[in-house]
């Protein structure tokens, strides 16, 4: 056992685990997050997808100690104040969940892929959620959530440059149309 230190969801918390212990565990049973969760054990199908540094990674494989020191969000915590992700928000809106056992994984590879593309193709959807299995065959609606979420994300950053834009010329005392 050894005491390591792992920043889940821009918290750090300090664990006494086995090393090579796999980071889903000590995710579930000592942090207590349901998000990831487990699947088939051999990194094959995508439902213990955390995010480290912003990329998609198989937890159920990783060792907790591989992960000490690194920025790791769960599906917990890509919420922000309350608000929902617009990934998250777009799987409601599309109604993407049917059993909801894979929603983990697929959630958070859409949101890394949407942070590499911005506005993938359907083509890019498929290829960038390839690696999530989903039992309940629900792969058009999360192209359509990813497509939605896309668009939110678009309007959103488009809706932020004109903020910054008027918060930058009423500071400068000029008129804002």
């Amino acid at each position: 056992m050894a005491i390591i230190r792992l920043n889940v969801n821009g918290r750090t918390h300090s664990v006494d685990v086995a090393p090579s212990a796999p980071l889903l565990y000590v995710l579930r049973n000592d942090l207590d997050l349901r998000g990831p969760r487990f699947g088939c054990g051999l990194a094959q199908c995508g439902a213990c997808t955390v995010l480290i540094k912003g990329a998609p990674v198989r937890s159920c494989v990783m060792a907790v100690s591989s992960a000490q020191g690194m920025a790791i969000t769960t599906l917990e915590g890509l919420a922000t104040k309350g608000k929902l992700d617009p990934v998250q928000q777009a799987w409601i809106d599309e109604q993407v969940p049917q059993c909801g056992f894979c929603q983990n994984g697929q959630i958070l590879t859409a949101k890394a892929l949407l942070a590499r593309n911005p506005s993938p193709t359907d083509a890019e959807i498929r290829e960038g959620m390839a690696g999530v299995l989903c039992r309940c065959m629900t792969y058009y609606r999360v192209q359509a959530a990813i497509k939605r979420a896309a668009r939110v994300i678009a309007d959103n950053g488009g809706r932020e440059a004109s903020l910054r834009a008027e918060a930058g010329a009423s500071s400068k005392g000029e008129e804002v149309a």
